[in-house]
């Protein structure tokens, strides 16, 4: 059983996330991840370099996901919101991640620990100056705060930072019917 809860996630804001792609060129570092798990609701932009995995995928998608992502040192997950979907597509993430490597069994607002090595949990023994050659088991999840909603307000028609943004579709609640 998982003592993971969503009190263990940690937020990003936009600002953060935003300033990794400047910091790299405009382009996603390639040490982070990121996981829009909107529905029909991904119609009209997304965060550039993200991937897309509906939420109705997610139940048999994740183990694969826990896998594909073992070598990256951030994963973000986030949907329209950031109020439900993304918040439990992290958890889900982070509980298959400890299910199937069972010695990541700790969590700290969003990061796994290996438990055993070194002392104190968390303590990672085989990091280098700079943070290089750190494991999966340091992964740190976060979710975007205000979900794609908040990001596409301010980042919306960058096109450095997102990609395919209609600005039709997200302009809702503006015209007289």
């Amino acid at each position: 059983m998982s003592f993971i809860t969503l009190s263990d996630l940690h937020y990003i804001s936009r600002e953060q996330l935003a300033s990794d792609f400047k910091s790299n060129d405009s382009a996603l570092p390639p040490n982070t991840a990121i996981i829009d798990v909107r529905d029909s609701d991904h119609i009209g932009g997304h965060i550039k370099g993200s991937t897309w995995i509906p939420s109705s995928q997610l139940d048999y998608k994740v183990p694969e996901l826990v896998r594909e992502l073992k070598g990256k040192e951030v994963v973000v997950f986030h949907c329209a919101l950031s109020q439900q979907r993304g918040p439990s597509a992290a958890l889900r993430y982070l509980r298959e991640k400890g299910r199937l490597d069972p010695r990541s069994s700790t969590v700290s607002k969003g990061e796994l620990h290996e438990e055993g090595v070194g002392g104190k949990a968390g303590e990672k023994e085989d990091e280098d100056e700079g943070g290089k050659g750190r494991d999966d088991r340091g992964q740190k999840v976060y979710v975007l705060k205000g979900g794609f909603t908040e990001w596409q307000e301010k980042y919306g028609q960058d096109n450095n930072l997102t990609e395919a943004y209609s600005k039709d579709i997200w302009e809702f609640g503006t015209q007289d019917y």
